[in-house]
């Protein structure tokens, strides 16, 4: 316990860290996912081109190669300016929507052929039905593994704190290796920590899709 008190503040800011770093990273998640999800069931061949590439080679790439990519490539490519928080919610951003999107189109797969060409008959546009039509529909189905990718993030921001981010992960490698804190100790805290932040996570998905739920 008295690590956790003599050390409440750093504890503090290195939660509030990944749970910022979680939240900005998921949002960027779930939109590119979902448009690059728009992309892979495009009538356009281009964009279905992009869409396979994107989530090929972000899928297969390491992620901890990806955060090496962003802050050390984008500030050697001349886009300087960009804190390490902002690069390391690129990189987490980048990384799970790949997987986001595979969850999404999944979901999209599972409505009929039939509703889309339903609405194409009557003048919607691709834009129009995959927003106003399918989409909603598909979310039912995309909400649990959509979850579970989240959930996966929050653990993948750890790798952030090997790249001067203040997250949780950096408060273990300050307390041990600066304070000489007993490791097992801050791992138990720690590991207190991202429980509560994944635990709210699950239990927001699960509200979400008992509200989106079809009746029985």
């Amino acid at each position: 316990m008295n690590v956790l008190v003599d050390n409440f503040a750093m504890f503090r800011e290195g939660f509030v860290g990944t749970v910022r770093l979680t939240a900005l990273a998921s949002l960027l998640a779930l939109v590119l996912g979902t448009i690059i999800a728009g992309f892979r069931v495009s009538p356009v061949p281009a964009l279905r081109v992009f869409g396979v590439t994107w989530v090929t080679l972000l899928r297969n790439t390491p992620l901890v190669l990806l955060f090496f990519v962003v802050t050390l490539g984008l500030p050697a490519l001349g886009l300087r300016g960009w804190d390490e928080d902002w690069l390391a919610i690129l990189a987490l951003g980048c990384y799970t929507s790949a997987f986001i999107c595979e969850a999404v189109r999944s979901g999209i797969n599972t409505v009929p052929v039939g509703q889309a060409e339903a609405a194409r008959s009557v003048g919607m546009t691709f834009t129009q039905t995959l927003g106003q039509i399918v989409l909603p529909q598909a979310v039912r189905t995309a909400i649990p593994p959509v979850g579970s990718l989240l959930i996966a993030l929050t653990k993948n921001s750890a790798i952030a704190s090997g790249f001067n981010v203040t997250e949780l992960g950096s408060v273990q490698k300050t307390l041990n290796m600066d304070a000489g804190y007993n490791i097992y100790v801050i791992f138990f805290w720690i590991a207190l920590c991202y429980l509560i932040i994944t635990f709210t996570i699950s239990g927001l998905f699960r509200l979400l899709e008992n509200r989106l739920a079809v009746a029985r």
